[in-house]
């Protein structure tokens, strides 16, 4: 296997993931999105070769779930809101 995102030990930085609990392939994007949950954040992390850090989607959440449509809208839920 090889390695696509985080790689560089637990920790808080866009270069490191926390405790992550889910995660989804966008395609069209060409990505990762990915359910950071020790981190309360939701990362986009690009599979092109050379990618050193995330991309913050959405901060402040306990996410768990990720799922995203056919017209690519994304749906997380929360873990400490059951939402």
């Amino acid at each position: 296997g090889q390695v696509v995102a985080g790689g560089n030990g637990q920790g808080n930085g866009l270069h490191q993931l926390n405790r992550p609990s889910d995660v989804l392939i966008d395609e069209e994007m060409d990505s990762l999105i990915i359910c950071d949950y020790g981190n309360r954040r939701v990362v986009r992390w690009s599979r092109r070769s050379g990618t050193t850090q995330g991309e913050i989607l959405i901060g402040n959440i306990y996410c768990y779930g990720l799922a995203m449509d056919e017209q690519r809208n994304l749906y997380v839920s929360d873990y400490v809101k059951e939402e």
